[in-house]
């Protein structure tokens, strides 16, 4: 077998490669590239996507598979050779069932997509981007016919992101979730406002940068193999273990905006930098699902970001850098007003208590969309008064509501329920982290974060794609999502701030 895994591999190594070479592009588009230019870039994506697509569905791929999936029977099931014939099979019954036409359509579209949402977020005009999104939830429902029969119309976008997790498995966490959150809330509520005033008058984009910087790269952020740049909406993307990207957006009157951005980031891309390096181009090399991602940038920004432990070593360094806006202004109140929990239009801006309940009114709609019980034009409308019922306040403009997020741009229906799930998971993580390293808090109070870094290394970095989400958790949590430690955690904490 070794002659046809050589050959395999080599396939392999060129489709992720390609495909690489793609991110690239996206990255730039969003970085770098004039608005003008999106036709253009739309036909290269176009061009790469039917390489990618054909070169990794072709007939040959086919043929090594059969072969060779006999062979990984015979190895170690968590070995790597094992684990990636099993994902490339799982993959490959997957795309040769989409026609290579769509693929390349869906490639030149999102690409225009994207500059439609910017112009229309900057200019806070829904109609510009409408006619686009329309074309992707159109596209988006084409594509979960290519996947007859299923349970659910939204199961296929979901096991996109999610393998394995099914829109009813979504649905009953969210359903044990729902209630626990809204009590929270509703003690939360009772109780005094915090004063955060100093957090909304403006902070220097320069500074800003600049302490972001120094927090991540204390973090354990590997400059060396990873870059920082600014874009409408923050992001990760990587071309290999060796180089991975992110962005963040500033504010200047939320000097806190950029600052939980950047580590939020930079959790997505210290977890790429972490994946073994034998894993290199092949699909291994890759996040075992959304929610795992989600759980590794949502740890570092809320469970380490947010905690009195970090903001004791790093406010000293803060006030040092605004000096103006936080001189009267002490640890204790900063650390309040940045766990503040208030009812907020923007979801990368809310606070943990409030979070999930902008992720379920996601999911709310695009499972409509899909469906087809809603359209495209009742959006703006519907996630209004969404926003009311589930938050309490309603956006005056597009821009912060239907238009705030950039995923429907890239056709990423089935994304949004993986940031709430992986809240559930950072908290899983985090209980079994703190039994390991029991110290953790007073590593953090000395911005030593080289153990937890190790830990989550060993544990869930390396090994990238090799085992699916579900599994992953189940060898280091014992067990698969559930919300529980995350309650845990939201009432520990918001107990202690509110006195509760």
């Amino acid at each position: 077998m070794e002659k046809e895994f050589a050959q395999f591999k080599k396939i392999i190594t060129e489709v992720t490669d390609l495909a690489h070479a793609e991110a690239v592009l996206g990255w730039d588009q969003q970085v770098y590239m004039p608005r003008g230019g999106a036709e253009d870039r739309g036909n290269i994506s176009e061009t790469l996507a039917s390489l990618v697509h054909q070169k990794f569905t072709s007939a040959e791929v086919g043929e090594l598979l059969e072969k060779l999936k006999p062979y990984a029977q015979t190895l170690d099931p968590d070995a790597d050779d094992a684990c990636l014939i099993k994902l490339v099979a799982r993959e490959y019954e997957k795309n040769t069932k989409v026609p290579i036409e769509w693929v390349a359509e869906f490639a030149r579209e999102t690409t225009v997509a994207q500059m439609a949402w910017e112009n229309a977020r900057e200019k806070d005009d829904f109609e510009i981007f409408r006619p686009r999104l329309e074309k992707l939830v159109e596209m988006r429902r084409e594509y979960v016919t290519f996947f007859k029969p299923y349970d659910h119309v939204y199961d296929v976008l979901l096991d996109h992101f999610e393998a394995g997790m099914k829109t009813v498995d979504v649905k009953n966490i969210f359903d044990a979730l729902r209630p626990q959150q809204v009590a929270l809330l509703k003690e939360i509520a009772a109780k005094p406002a915090i004063d955060d005033a100093f957090m909304h008058v403006p902070y220097e984009e320069q500074g800003q940068w600049d302490f972001g910087v120094d927090v991540i790269t204390r973090f354990g952020f590997d400059w060396n193999h990873g870059r920082q740049d600014k874009s409408v909406h923050p992001f990760t993307t990587s071309f290999g273990v060796g180089d991975v990207r992110i962005t963040t957006r500033f504010d200047p009157e939320r000097a806190a905006s950029a600052l939980f951005s950047t580590m939020h980031e930079a959790g997505h891309a210290m977890y790429e930098q972490g994946i073994s390096r034998t894993l290199s181009r092949t699909p291994l090399a890759d996040g075992a699902s959304m929610a795992i991602h989600e759980s590794q940038s949502r740890m570092w920004e809320n469970l380490v970001g947010r905690s009195k432990a970090f903001w004791k070593f790093f406010y000293p360094m803060l006030q040092q850098k605004f000096p103006q806006q936080l001189k009267d202004v002490s640890l204790q109140q900063y650390y309040r007003g940045i766990n503040k929990v208030e009812p907020s239009l923007i979801r990368v801006e809310a606070d943990e208590a409030t979070y999930n309940l902008h992720i379920m009114l996601r999911l709310e709609l695009e499972i409509a969309l899909m469906e087809g019980s809603i359209q495209v034009v009742d959006l703006p409308a519907l996630w209004n008064q969404k926003m009311a019922d589930y938050l309490g306040v309603v956006p005056t403009n597009n821009r912060e509501g239907v238009l705030q997020d950039v995923h429907w741009s890239g056709g990423m229906f089935g994304y949004f329920p993986t940031y709430a799930l992986g809240n559930l998971v950072s908290a899983q993580l985090w209980e079994k982290i703190n039994e390991s390293i029991p110290n953790l808090e007073d590593q953090i109070s000395q911005g030593k974060f080289d153990e937890l870094l190790e830990w989550l290394r060993t544990n869930i970095h390396q090994h990238g794609a090799k085992f699916e989400p579900q599994v992953l958790l189940k060898k280091v949590t014992g067990s698969g999502i559930t919300p529980e430690p995350y309650m845990r955690y939201l009432r520990d904490k918001y107990s202690e701030i509110y006195n509760l």
